[in-house]
This record gives C-alpha cells, sequence and structure tokens, in this order.
C-alpha cells in the first residue's frame, strides 16, 4: 500500500488532485491512502513551494500544477 500526501490548502486544484489519484489509483487496482496535508507549515517543511504537490511515500514527486492522470499512472507505477 502506498502512502500519498496531496499538499495544499484545499483549493480545488487540490481536490481535483485527490480525486483523481483514488480514481486512478482504483483503476490499477492498488491499495492507497491519501493524506491531505493543509499546514502551511507542513507544505512548507515538506519542501513544496507551488501547490498542489504530491508525496509518496514521504517523497516529494510533483508539485506546482495538477497532474494529468497520464502523470498519476507513471507516479504510482
Amino acid at each position: 500500500m502506498k502512502n500519498i500526501q496531496v499538499y495544499g490548502t484545499g483549493c480545488k486544484g487540490c481536490t481535483v488532485t485527490a480525486e483523481r489519484i483514488e480514481q486512478i489509483a482504483k483503476e490499477l487496482g492498488q491499495s492507497v491512502t491519501i493524506e491531505k496535508v493543509t499546514s502551511l507549515e507542513d507544505i512548507m517543511q515538506a519542501g513544496v513551494l507551488s501547490t498542489p504537490g504530491i508525496g509518496i511515500d514521504g517523497i516529494i514527486k510533483h508539485t506546482g500544477s495538477v497532474p494529468s492522470a497520464e502523470q498519476i499512472r507513471d507516479l504510482l507505477a
């Protein structure tokens, strides 16, 4: 199981990112846990300068835009 963090203050882009990750994980038959990190302090501490950001198992993998479905598939591979 992958632990995924979505970094953002709750904007629409962050919400769409979390929903898209959940949907694609289901399509791929993967079990994931999604944690929404909304604290500015925690976001900055993780090194995310532009939201939304995605971390997988504590490692930042994407920042600054809502990832495409293909980008998410690559991240979950």
